[in-house]
């Protein structure tokens, strides 16, 4: 591992991920240095969930390995070998990683405020009322404190999305995994969610953001990452790929999206 490379929050090392006869991640390297946001784009099946996934442990390797914050993930190293981690240890290990997905999974039965305390009280045995003062402070940054008692289906769709993102940071993450936030929203919505993750960038979290959001990448990505058929393609500064992308499959890519 370079000198580099353990100084990163991410580095993933000649990683291949295997469905089956489908290769999702074929040899995939990359390294993300604190405080960067890395979009990635690229088509559907492109394997840019996949890695994501991989990355939080969701999913595992099958070849190659993954460092987040400098532990290698998943595995001990004893002598020569390698030693599958305990689930107790990769959910550990996993509390480093704050993930946000395209749907916005809270829990229906909790009100807001309940949604966003229930990992700091139950995971990080944090006490209640510390819990709930920090997760009124989150509130506050997503511009929602007014929902604080209302329950996830008395708010719109990019309501859900800001609670979604302050739940993940009220675990207090080194790094916040973005899987299409926007996707499943009205176009009307879009905006508000962005807003919340260019305060986050702008803050000095590291984000890695799969998207179809090219505005919003050219705009705040600090490095931009073209993925298909399980490959990187091309990477480079936003105004690079994005403005005057190398690879022709990165220029059909782009040019479909902006159609």
């Amino acid at each position: 591992m370079s000198a580099a490379a353990k100084d990163a929050i991410v580095t993933a090392a000649n990683v291949t991920k295997r469905f089956g006869e489908l290769r999702a991640l074929n040899d995939v390297s990359l390294t993300i240095a604190p405080g960067a946001v890395q979009c990635i784009i690229g088509p559907s099946g492109s394997g840019k969930s996949t890695l994501l996934r991989c990355i939080n442990q969701l999913e595992k390797i099958d070849q190659g390995a993954i460092w987040v914050d400098g532990e290698l993930i998943g595995y001990r190293i004893k002598g020569d070998e390698l030693h599958e981690l305990s689930d107790a240890e990769i959910a550990r290990q996993r509390l480093a990683t704050g993930m946000v997905f395209q749907r916005f999974n809270l829990f229906n039965h909790m009100t807001v405020l309940e949604n966003i305390i229930e990992g700091p009280v139950t995971v990080l045995k944090r006490p209640r009322q510390e819990a709930v003062a920090e997760a009124e402070k989150l509130l506050a940054r997503v511009g929602l404190s007014e929902k604080r008692n209302s329950y996830p289906i008395e708010l719109s769709g990019g309501q859900q999305q800001r609670i979604a993102i302050a739940r993940a940071l009220a675990m207090k993450p080194k790094l916040m995994l973005f899987d299409e936030p926007t996707s499943a929203l009205d176009p009307e919505l879009v905006g508000e969610v962005l807003a919340v993750m260019r305060d986050l960038a702008a803050s000095g979290m590291t984000m890695i953001v799969v998207t179809h959001e090219l505005g919003f990448a050219r705009e705040v990505a600090s490095d931009v990452i073209f993925m298909d058929k399980g490959e990187i393609v091309e990477r480079g500064h936003p105004q690079q790929v994005l403005v005057a992308p190398q690879q022709a499959r990165t220029r059909d890519f782009i040019a479909a999206v902006l159609k």
